[in-house]
């Protein structure tokens, strides 16, 4: 029985093909952080509270945070500019259903819209309950 060389030949041309196009095809898009600040030590801030500015351009922004069980249990957040944004965040422990641990989040409302460019102050206040450390990441979408 003879085999068509020409068979295999076209599939490993289309495979190659198929694979090129894969990687050479833009990433998807990932937001990007605009702002990040890790709190761990208050007496690095004014009366403990951190403030900072940063330059937003149009557009949705969300909140990401990373706490632990012992960072501030309300984090205090406002955002002053031509847009004005407070929210205190809750810290929510969420127990694993496999094992003897917790997972850890702020609640609140995460997303803030900014209509134009402009420098925007950022006031974190951990509310005096400075025993663990948390990042504060804002991400434009």
């Amino acid at each position: 029985m003879h085999v068509n060389k020409a068979i295999p030949g076209a599939v490993a041309v289309v495979l190659v093909t198929v694979l090129a196009l894969a990687l050479l095809s833009d990433p998807p898009k990932r937001d990007s952080v605009v702002f990040h600040a890790t709190l761990a030590d208050p007496g690095l801030y004014p009366g403990g509270v951190f403030t900072d500015t940063f330059t937003a351009e149009a557009g949705t922004y969300h909140f990401r945070f990373v706490p632990n069980g012992s960072s501030p249990e309300t984090l205090s957040i406002t955002l002053a500019g031509a847009v004005e944004f407070s929210q205190d965040f809750a810290l929510v422990g969420t127990k694993a259903d496999t094992a003897e641990y917790y997972t850890w989040d702020y609640d609140g409302k995460k997303t803030v819209t900014i209509p134009e460019m402009q420098e925007i102050t950022i006031t974190i206040n951990p509310n005096g309950n400075v025993m663990g450390s948390v990042s504060v990441d804002i991400l434009r979408n």
